[in-house]
């Protein structure tokens, strides 16, 4: 097993085999396993690659991830209200990759740009609620 990459992403959503086929269209992510859960619907665990990076993802499930509080321990952005992580990827052409998550139907909430600080730059939440990043060097920009 691989073990480069220390740092995984972990989306908990709900609709996790959805989520895997919109990863599919938008990103051209690969599935590399799936659990299912027991009751058949939901997926305990998912494995994917995303331009070469894995990323995990899962179901909600309320009925094990809630402390005796009420307080939400794991959930899903719009259970939250909200997500405190936007994921980035480099990608060979901004414009591109967001014209293509959002035909998968993401929704674009900053459109490309040229950012300040040398790169084509945008934004999107996908149908799940998670923020995502992309972006690509502008010719001549510095590398830092």
């Amino acid at each position: 097993m691989d073990r480069q990459q220390k740092l995984v992403p972990h989306l908990v959503v709900d609709g996790a085999a959805a989520a895997i086929d919109f990863y599919r269209r938008a990103f051209g992510a690969e599935e590399v396993m799936r659990m299912p859960a027991e009751d058949g619907r939901r997926l305990m665990h998912a494995e994917l690659l995303v331009h070469g990076t894995k990323l995990y993802l899962c179901d909600h499930f309320p009925e094990f991830c809630t402390e005796a509080s009420g307080e939400k321990k794991v959930a899903p952005p719009p259970v939250i209200g909200g997500t405190a992580v936007t994921l980035h990827l480099d990608v060979p052409d901004c414009d591109e990759a967001v014209a293509k998550a959002q035909a998968a139907g993401a929704t674009v909430t900053m459109p490309p740009e040229d950012a300040f600080w040398g790169d084509r730059y945008a934004r999107i939440r996908d149908p799940f609620g998670h923020a995502w990043s992309m972006a690509h060097r502008l010719p001549g920009a510095q590398t830092g």
